[in-house]
């Protein structure tokens, strides 16, 4: 690994950005170099972090949220790793973001697509529904945080590193609970076999050694295959991939024949709306839902099935035309 990017991957260790951010966050950082001419960004600056913002908006014709993602890599890169002063002013104006409606399903469209999905990737989905999961929230479930006496599901790190409860359907309980035991003998296999070996958050894997082949701590929808870890050669198992899911329901979707873009974060969405829909207060559903700010739960107000609560004018003047050509028009215009 380059210098540079190992020095990015530890300064957001340090902070504890999430993986994901990670990721992207190293992935701008090379784009960067590379639209530079594989230059090193202390020879560059704020004339080329803006260049290659407006190539980004102007020639790749990215979303306002991507090009605003790459601004904050690039920012941290000068200000936390290479520790170079940058005005944030002087690099770019911040894209403004639309407000989007979110893709909501019905619920007849719901149980279609759900009825369309066979396995762990249906019960994985009936969890996005049934409890307002993000993808990466269902699949990162560890036995552990599934409390089915008290139907309740603990998210661990969410987004923003929080965590919260949410709702467990109860029409999920009985697969949940096959699910679970299937998991636990599936890793007492890998243990018996060698293997079983657990990645755990942050410093556990010290603090708690006995967790690290503990069936509590094994994950809910485990992966088919095993893999040896590059740094410790333990044998270990990862969770259910999210590839997995989002092709096999954005093909449902597709061999359905529904109009709307089907993904799993769609379940999110239905999951949010039809909950205010049957009269829950936004508040209930900000905290089942995890938003740090209600403004963002009140987008789901705006796609109730009760419309806008406007007639339009159209249907006036239909009702009008309708009344004139009625044989009794005239009588009642007399009165």
């Amino acid at each position: 690994m380059p210098p540079l990017l190992h020095d990015m991957r530890a300064a957001l260790r340090l902070r504890h950005y999430s993986p994901r951010t990670e990721r992207s966050y190293v992935g701008w950082v090379r784009r960067y170099v590379r639209f530079c001419g594989l230059r090193h960004p202390r020879t560059c600056g704020a004339p080329e972090i803006r260049s290659f913002l407006e190539h980004l908006a102007t020639e790749r014709k990215v979303a306002a949220s991507t090009q605003n993602q790459a601004h904050a890599a690039l920012l941290f890169l000068y200000r936390d790793v290479l520790r170079l002063p940058m005005d944030d002013t002087r690099v770019a104006v911040r894209a403004k973001e639309k407000t989007r409606v979110p893709n909501v399903l019905a619920p007849d469209e719901v149980a279609q697509v759900i009825e369309a999905l066979r396995g762990d990737v249906q019960l994985v989905t009936r969890l996005l529904y049934g409890s307002g999961l993000r993808l990466n929230e269902a699949l990162e479930l560890r036995i552990k945080d599934v409390d089915l006496r008290r139907g309740v599901l603990i998210v661990r790190s969410g987004k923003g590193a929080k965590d919260r409860r949410t709702v467990l359907p109860e029409s999920v309980m009985d697969d949940l609970r096959r699910r679970i035991l299937d998991s636990r003998t599936l890793h007492q296999r890998d243990v018996a076999r060698g293997g079983g070996y657990l990645s755990l958050p942050y410093a556990l894997a010290r603090k708690l050694p006995g967790a690290l082949r503990d069936w509590r701590w094994a994950w809910v929808f485990p992966a088919t295959r095993q893999y040896r870890d590059r740094t410790t050669r333990r044998v270990m198992r990862h969770h259910l991939y999210e590839t997995t899911v989002q092709r096999a329901v954005t093909a449902a979707g597709i061999t359905l024949g529904l109009s709307k873009r089907v993904t799993p974060h769609t379940f999110r969405h239905s999951f949010a709306t039809h909950l205010l829909r049957n009269g829950y207060d936004i508040r209930t559903v900000q905290e089942l839902l995890g938003h740090q700010d209600v403004s963002t739960t009140m987008v789901y107000l705006h796609v109730l099935d009760r419309g806008p609560g406007v007639r339009s004018p159209l249907d006036a003047l239909d009702r009008a035309v309708a009344s004139t050509t009625h044989p009794s028009a005239p009588l009642r215009r007399l009165l």
